[in-house]
């Protein structure tokens, strides 16, 4: 198998994973940890903005390859195997539909650019 197609496949792997985390926001039984985990995850993975900006060579991959992947592993990790494998099905039976609203990619930009603010301010003691 191509490296492209074995990418591909992975992305959409990746895909039906954030699927499965959005049902499971919505799931009563589970603690806070997997509850924040989750919350990261889906609004790093949804956020218009990334960590590491994809214009930059190589490096703007980063967090697509490693960090987004890394964030939903250990999202999965902590959520119990029959509640996960409940979520995945229910994701692949009927996918979320994400709706697109500006008042979330506002929030996303103000969230980026006060922490942006912050490092900046830590860094050059401003």
């Amino acid at each position: 198998m191509k490296a492209s197609a074995k990418l591909k496949q992975r992305a959409l792997r990746l895909k039906k994973e954030i699927g499965a985390i959005a049902y499971l926001v919505q799931e009563p039984g589970l603690s806070l940890l997997p509850k924040l985990l989750m919350f990261l995850t889906l609004a790093y993975a949804l956020s218009p903005i990334d960590l590491v900006p994809d214009f930059i060579p190589v490096l703007g991959y980063v967090d697509d390859l490693f960090i987004l992947p890394a964030l939903i592993a250990l999202t999965i990790k902590t959520i119990p195997n029959d509640v996960m494998k409940a979520a995945r099905e229910r994701a692949e039976r009927e996918p979320p539909q994400l709706k697109k609203r500006w008042f979330f990619a506002v929030l996303f930009i103000v969230i980026w650019l006060s922490l942006a603010g912050l490092v900046f301010r830590f860094l050059f003691k401003a």
